[in-house]
């Protein structure tokens, strides 16, 4: 029996992915979509990142408004 290979992208496919992108989308949205994509990703992992920080009761320091009338 031959044994199936799942997602083997050969330099080909990648180009003929590419080109198709290109054809859809025009050479200037690309950039755009992939920078879309990568601050996605960049606020995706700082909110996993806040998640896993502990808070901390004592800090009030941001809660507590500056006044400072004349």
């Amino acid at each position: 029996m031959q044994t199936l290979t799942i997602l083997a992208l050969s330099w080909q496919h990648i180009l003929i992915v590419a080109i198709l992108l290109v054809l859809l989308f025009g050479g200037k949205k690309i950039p755009e979509l992939m920078r879309g994509m990568g601050s996605g990703i960049k606020e995706f992992k700082d909110a996993v990142k806040e998640e896993e920080k502990p808070v901390s009761k004592t800090d009030n320091s941001s809660s507590t408004p500056n006044n400072t009338s004349n």
